[in-house]
């Protein structure tokens, strides 16, 4: 894929679940190669609107077209092999006694068992590359319940890379991890995506986890976009104070990461109320 091919379009997207509108008119545009972040509060709609780019969910209104094709005209399941996506709830789907190696390599038949396919050298080999892009080559052989909470994230990371998708979808991918799993896995974050590598789009509502290398923002809050673009227009105390509903500092650190901390409210605070 070159850089300017979209991986990603969607259109006037909005979701609802019974009488609750979780997402209004989401316009996104990925392109090959792009690393993004989507930050908001609890509740925004950021998991969901991951969910429909990984083509787990269906839109109730408007398109979403993922690698070329357009979701309604496509067979989803062919499709889901060309997305790596990890989400929380992914790592207690595993048995806790099966090999790392193993946990990696099923993607490859969209399973969570090795029994259920037949896996050659040359799946071996894919697996193993993958691992080795995210640093866990050292214990493929390790029972997955016996790695730490960052150790189980990498290999998620692995899993989601192991088919060479043209996009990797990570929901929440720090979550519960102590500051040496966070920084672990930040830095394997920062080695996937740009130029010949898939797009990746990473959830968060912690911006000290936000990756360094991220290139591109969408804000999200009550299920509407606040803004979108470049770290430098989206991380700034003003989008940052609307998205999470109260006075908030950003401060961009030299290593291109970011710091957040509250201020006092004034009475003449303009930040509106989280509901």
């Amino acid at each position: 894929m070159t850089g300017s091919e979209t991986v990603v379009a969607l259109r006037a997207v909005g979701f609802q679940r019974d009488d609750r509108t979780i997402l209004s008119e989401i316009d996104l545009r990925v392109s090959a190669g792009e690393r993004w972040v989507v930050i908001g509060a609890n509740g925004s709609g950021k998991s969901t609107l991951l969910r429909i780019m990984a083509l787990r969910e269906h839109p109730s209104t408007g398109e979403v077209a993922v690698l070329g094709e357009m979701l309604g005209r496509v067979d989803v399941r062919r499709l889901r092999s060309r997305i790596g996506y990890s989400s929380a709830g992914l790592a207690e789907q595993f048995r806790p006694d099966l090999a790392v190696g193993d946990v990696v390599m099923t993607a490859l038949r969209g399973a969570l068992e090795p029994w259920w396919h037949t896996y050659d050298e040359q799946d071996r080999e894919r697996m193993r590359r993958a691992a080795s892009r995210v640093g866990i080559e050292a214990f493929l052989e390790r029972p997955f319940g016996t790695l730490s909470s960052g150790e189980r994230q990498r290999t998620l990371l692995a899993r989601a890379l192991v088919t060479d998708p043209g996009i990797v979808l990570l929901d929440e991918p720090s979550s519960g991890l102590d500051p040496g799993g966070r920084e672990d896995l930040l830095d394997a974050l920062d080695a996937i995506g740009g130029p010949g590598g898939p797009a990746v789009v990473v959830v968060t509502h912690h911006l000290e986890e936000v990756p360094a290398a991220t290139e591109r923002v969408l804000a999200l809050r009550d299920g509407r976009v606040v803004a979108a673009g470049p770290p430098a227009e989206v991380f700034t105390d003003a989008v940052v104070s609307a998205v999470f509903g109260r006075p908030l500092e950003v401060h961009h650190r030299a290593d291109g990461r970011l710091t957040v901390w509250g201020r006092t409210r004034s009475a003449n605070e303009a930040v509106a109320p989280r509901p």
